[in-house]
């Protein structure tokens, strides 16, 4: 059983990667399907704001009312904001924002093109002379790796917004100052590597979800597991992709000095 389970995640993960290879190479060879990447594009951004704004708020909110008696108790209250601040971008606020467009986006990726396959909505492309992994797939693709980030930045405004009610909740703090103990700490360097798994986090949860949906087996059954597997396989990804990006973020940080 052990054995035939090992088999499946290796025969899957083969497969995931010889998919990604295709996706790449319709991705950077033309012709390219603007109009509806634009179209993928304003379904994933637009239509996960909400959900986006309200986690982020709450992550704010919660994470400075949390982390506010450990700095009282050490007379270290005032570094509160940038401590808040760094914790976000660095980390804090990428994760947690992929990890919900993973449930959202990689999801409904996943049942969308699960339920092409199973009504050979797929097939009837290729028979029309559509191609289906350059409209389909490599659209969606590039819509979650150029959204993401996007995601992510407003994700850490709404969260400053939340973080800032927190603090005045036990005391009295303008905004210009509270931006400013915020920001202080924070350098350019905290941003980049912040930004740039992003981009991966995008692009895993568009690769993963259009894999589990384009090869979808058949039933109504399929479209069901395909959703559920894009959801689960996109946050070990997410996790995978962080954990290197945060070893390789130190090495380079050890080599610096």
């Amino acid at each position: 059983m052990d054995n035939e389970r090992s088999n499946n995640i290796l025969s899957d993960l083969t497969g995931l990667a010889k998919f990604t290879g295709r996706v790449v190479h319709h991705l950077i060879n033309p012709p390219f399907e603007n109009r509806e990447m634009l179209k993928q594009s304003y379904f994933i951004g637009y239509k996960t704001l909400p959900l986006i704004a309200v986690t982020a708020f709450i992550l704010g909110l919660v994470l400075t009312l949390q982390s506010r008696p450990v700095l009282v108790d050490f007379g270290a209250e005032t570094l509160l904001p940038g401590m808040i601040s760094v914790s976000i971008v660095r980390e804090i606020g990428p994760v947690v924002t992929a990890l919900i467009c993973a449930g959202k986006i990689g999801s409904g990726i996943g049942a969308e093109l699960g339920s092409m396959k199973v009504t050979e909505q797929i097939d009837a492309m290729e028979v029309s002379g559509t191609n289906p992994m350059k409209f389909l797939v490599a659209t969606r693709v590039v819509a979650t790796t150029l959204m993401l980030p996007i995601l992510v930045f407003f994700a850490d405004a709404i969260s400053f917004i939340g973080s800032f009610i927190a603090v005045n909740l036990h005391g009295d703090i303008s905004a210009r100052l509270f931006l400013t103990d915020a920001f202080t700490p924070l350098h350019f360097y905290d941003l980049i590597p912040a930004t740039i798994k992003s981009f991966f986090f995008g692009f895993a949860i568009g690769v993963i979800g259009c894999y589990k949906g384009y090869t979808a087996g058949f039933g109504t059954e399929a479209v069901g597991r395909a959703a559920n597997s894009a959801v689960v396989v996109a946050s070990v990804a997410i996790f995978v992709i962080d954990m290197l990006v945060v070893q390789l973020q130190h090495s380079m940080e050890a080599l610096q000095f």
